[in-house]
C-alpha cells in the first residue's frame, strides 16, 4: 500500500547527516540493559538548580546533544555549572537575580524543549537573550508559545511564521494568565508555568488531555507550590526556589525502542530494561503495547527524585494490531515512531487516529514513518493525523530518518520483522537523546554497526 501523502507537511530542510545504520536482519533482542537518562527531567534539572538558590546535585544526567545544549546555555547565562562522572552534574544556583545577558545568540542544536521552556522562563527576567537552533528546530512552530506569553505581556520576536530564532526583549513585566491550550502540549503547558513563576498573580493553564508532568513534579521537589487539579495546573508568581539533589532515571522513551523489539522477538525471548522512569503521564507506550498483546511485565517497583522506577521485564511471543485508543495518544507521543515499527511487525491492521502532534516534532514523523516503512515493504497508509499499518513481515532496504533521532532508532528496530538488511540514513541526531544507542542495541542481539555515509561504511 503506497502512502498517502495528501495531508502531509514538509520535512524540514536540514544539513544532510555523515552517518548511517546498518541493520542485518535480526533474531531476538535478549539479556538486560539500561537506556540513559530521561531527557525531559535531564532539560528541566538544569533550569530549575540554575534558577534556584544553593547547590544542586544532578545524578543521572542525559550526556545527549539536546540536555548538553540546556546546559551550555545556562552557563552562557553565568551559572557556574561543573560536570563530574558520567551523569553527574553540580549546579551553583544563585537566584534569578545573579543572571547576566550572554552577549550573544545561544545556540540549542535540535531542541525544541530547550527552546521552549528557555524562552518561557526567561520572558519575565528582564534579559535580552537570542535563542537559535539548527535547520530542524528552525522549522517548528513556536506561536504556540509566543502568542500566550505575548499575552502575559512579553516581547518576543520570531522569524517569518512564527518559527526561530526567538529574541526575547528586555523590560516587559508580566502578568498571570488563565489559559487554555488548544493542543496537548507538555512544552506549551510547562513555558507559560515557567512564565507564571516571575509574572504578578496567578497563572493557569488548562489542558485539553493528559500531558507529562516533569514540570509540575520537579518544582513541588524545588520548593514551588504547584496546584494541580485534573487537566489544570496553575501557580502563583514570585516564588522562589530552593536547592536540591536528585537522580534522573532512565528515559521511558528511549525503553520504548526495546519494548518494541522485546515483543517482536519469537517466544521464548526474554529481555530486561532497568530503572525505567514510570511517570503516569509517559506510560502509554506500555499501555498501548499490552493491548496489542505484549508481555511486559513491571517489577521492583520504587521511587527515585521524585518520580516512580521500575524494572521492565518483556517476554517475547507477537503482537496483534488494535485501534489505539484516544485517550493513550498524548500519554506516548514520543514513541510512535517505535510504535509504528510495531504496527508494521503485528498481525492484522493496526489504525492511529488523534496524533497529529506528530507532524510538528523534528520532522513530521507520520511522514517519515509512512514513507521509510513502505521503501522497507510495510503496507501502511498516512493519514491527516496518523495512519492505518498492515500488519506484516518487512522485505527489508533503505530508509530515510530525515535527521529525527526516534525515526532513526524506530527503522533499525524494525530489522526484528525483516528479511532482508535495512538501511538508515541520516542517524547523526540519535546522540541528541541516545549517545551510544547502536553499541546497547548490538549487546541485546540487534544486528546493527553504524557507519560513515561517505566512505561506503568503515566501521566505527
Amino acid at each position: 500500500m503506497i502512502a498517502d501523502t495528501s495531508h502531509a507537511a514538509a520535512v524540514p530542510d536540514h544539513v544532510r547527516g555523515e552517518r548511517v545504520f546498518h541493520v542485518a536482519p535480526s533474531r531476538a533482542l535478549e539479556g538486560a540493559l539500561r537506556v540513559p537518562g530521561d531527557k525531559s527531567m535531564s532539560h528541566r534539572s538544569i533550569m530549575f538548580g540554575a534558577i534556584a538558590t544553593g547547590v544542586t546535585e544532578v545524578a543521572g544526567f542525559l550526556e545527549g546533544e539536546d540536555s548538553l545544549h540546556t546546559l551550555e546555555a545556562f552557563r552562557a547565562l553565568g551559572v557556574p555549572i561543573e560536570r563530574g562522572g558520567p551523569g553527574e552534574v553540580r549546579i551553583e544556583g544563585r537566584g534569578t537575580g545573579a543572571l547576566v545577558p550572554p552577549g550573544h545568540a545561544v545556540y540549542l542544536g535540535n531542541s525544541g524543549t530547550a527552546m521552549r521552556l528557555l524562552t518561557g522562563l526567561l520572558a519575565g527576567l528582564g534579559l535580552p537573550i537570542t535563542l537559535t537552533g539548527d535547520g530542524s528546530l528552525s522549522g517548528r512552530p513556536m506561536a504556540r508559545i509566543v502568542d500566550p506569553l505575548g499575552t502575559m505581556g512579553a516581547a518576543i520576536d520570531t522569524a517569518p511564521r512564527g518559527r526561530p530564532p526567538l529574541s526575547v526583549r528586555a523590560g516587559h513585566a508580566l502578568h498571570g494568565i488563565e489559559y487554555v491550550c488548544p493542543m496537548a502540549s507538555a512544552q506549551v503547558k510547562s513555558a507559560v508555568l515557567l512564565a507564571g513563576l516571575h509574572a504578578s498573580g496567578t497563572t493557569t493553564v488548562h489542558e485539553p488531555a493528559v500531558t507529562r508532568d516533569h514540570t509540575e513534579r520537579m518544582l513541588a521537589g524545588f520548593g514551588v507550590d504547584v496546584r494541580v487539579d485534573g487537566l489544570s495546573a496553575s501557580l502563583v508568581g514570585g516564588q522562589s526556589l530552593r536547592a536540591t539533589s536528585l537522580t534522573v532515571p532512565g528515559d521511558i522513551s528511549s525503553a520504548a525502542f526495546f519494548l518494541v523489539g522485546g515483543c517482536l522477538s519469537p517466544a521464548g525471548a526474554s529481555l530486561v530494561i532497568e530503572g525505567v522512569g514510570m511517570n503516569p503521564t509517559r506510560t502509554g507506550v506500555i499501555a498501548i503495547l499490552q493491548l496489542m498483546g505484549g508481555r511486559i511485565e513491571v517489577r521492583n517497583e520504587r521511587t527515585q527524585g521524585g518520580e516512580p522506577v521500575a524494572d521492565l521485564h518483556v517476554s517475547g511471543g507477537g503482537l496483534h494490531g488494535i485501534e489505539v485508543p484516544g485517550e493513550l495518544v498524548s500519554l506516548a507521543i514520543d514513541e510512535f515512531p517505535a510504535l509504528f515499527v510495531a504496527a508494521a511487525g503485528a498481525s492484522g491492521s493496526t489504525l492511529v487516529t488523534g496524533a497529529e502532534e506528530l507532524r510538528v516534532k523534528e520532522t513530521d514523523r507520520i511522514e517519515v514513518m509512512v514513507q521509510g516503512l513502505a521503501a522497507l515493504g510495510a503496507g501502511i497508509e498516512g493519514t491527516r493525523d496518523g495512519a492505518r499499518i498492515e500488519g506484516g513481515r518487512l522485505t527489508g532496504g533503505q530508509a530515510d530518518a530525515c535527521g529525527d533521532h526516534r525515526t532513526a532508532m524506530a527503522f533499525a528496530i524494525a530489522a526484528l520483522i525483516a528479511d532482508g538488511p535495512i538501511t538508515v540514513l541520516d542517524v547523526d541526531n540519535v546522540t541528541t537523546s541516545f549517545p551510544g544507542f547502536a553499541t546497547l542495541a548490538a549487546g541485546v542481539g540487534l544486528g546493527i554497526r553504524e557507519m560513515a555515509a561517505s566512505d561506503g561504511g568503515a566501521s566505527r
